[in-house]
């Protein structure tokens, strides 16, 4: 028979065995979620095979985040939309590490809120790598913005480009809603607490309230563009008239610094890193 000693020691070894097997299991689990959920907890881009970040700016930029996986951008049910949280998330993740040399932001938007632009704007001026702007089909007012805080801009000669203006057009629905018999009905604590609503009139106060806006908003944009890209701001003001241009058009009044497209990127992360060409490797 065992002693009173021996079955506590086999009580004990089975108690420790029973708790590494535990920790083990959890372990497992959490490699298991974190593979199949997307996450990843290394915070690195790249295993060390390249040395390019590769950031999508797509669809309309809007000012609140999304459960994205990448951090970059993510997708709505219609359309691909991008966003400053996971964009900030994103830049944060490629400085640290150590192995990316750069960030090439593809960008193919048309536009969206200007705060939300403007804040990924200056977090890439902001950035310690280089940064290469490389607009597809559109890189267009906001979508623009945001362009003009990378170190070069690359645009294709098809590409829309510009579109350097604010819009605050809305649809009307007062005389619709008069012939079926509907009538708005005010009821606000201030002259312009319910202005641009869609079931009302624009009465010319207002009209003249949103004009004083959009001219700040306005000027602010042209403002920004002019520094971002070091130009005179007269000449920024020249072009701010909403309409959009052609790549070619585009590079002609200083808007970009190139034409080309992914490989005329990587010629000037090339030429910036001291690098041959083969050498450098998006991380797509």
């Amino acid at each position: 028979m065992k002693t009173v000693k021996e079955e506590q020691l086999i009580i004990l070894s089975w108690a420790v065995v029973a708790l590494v097997a535990f920790f083990i299991g959890l372990w497992g689990f959490g490699v298991w979620h974190d593979e199949w959920s997307g996450y990843n907890t290394s915070g690195e881009i790249t295993d060390g095979s390249c040395n390019v970040a590769v950031l999508t700016i797509a669809g309309e930029i809007i000012p609140y985040s999304g459960a994205n996986k990448d951090g970059a951008t993510f997708e709505s049910e219609l359309s691909p939309t991008s966003n400053p949280d996971d964009v900030l998330a994103f830049l944060r993740k490629a400085e640290a590490d150590q192995n990316i040399l750069g960030v090439i932001v593809s960008i193919d938007s048309p536009g969206g809120a200007g705060v939300a632009s403007e804040i990924i704007a200056n977090a890439l001026k902001n950035l310690s790598l280089p940064t290469v702007a490389l607009i597809r089909e559109h890189g267009a007012s906001a979508g623009y913005l945001v362009a003009t805080g990378a170190d070069t801009i690359i645009a294709s000669p098809l590409s829309d480009v510009g579109s350097i203006g604010v819009t605050m057009s809305y649809l009307e629905d007062s005389e619709k809603n008069a012939k079926e018999g509907l009538r708005f009905v005010s009821l606000s604590s201030g002259k312009f607490k319910d202005y641009t609503n869609p079931d009302k009139p624009l009465t010319t106060d207002e009209r003249a309230l949103l004009e004083r806006d959009l001219k700040i908003y306005h000027d602010q944009f042209v403002k920004e563009v002019a520094e971002n890209r070091n130009l005179p701001i007269e000449d920024v003001s020249k072009l701010a008239d909403g309409s959009s241009m052609p790549g070619e058009l585009a590079l002609k009044n200083k808007l970009i610094d190139a034409l080309g497209d992914q490989e005329t990127a990587r010629a000037w992360f090339a030429e910036q890193l001291g690098m041959s060409s083969g050498e450098i490797i998006f991380c797509e």
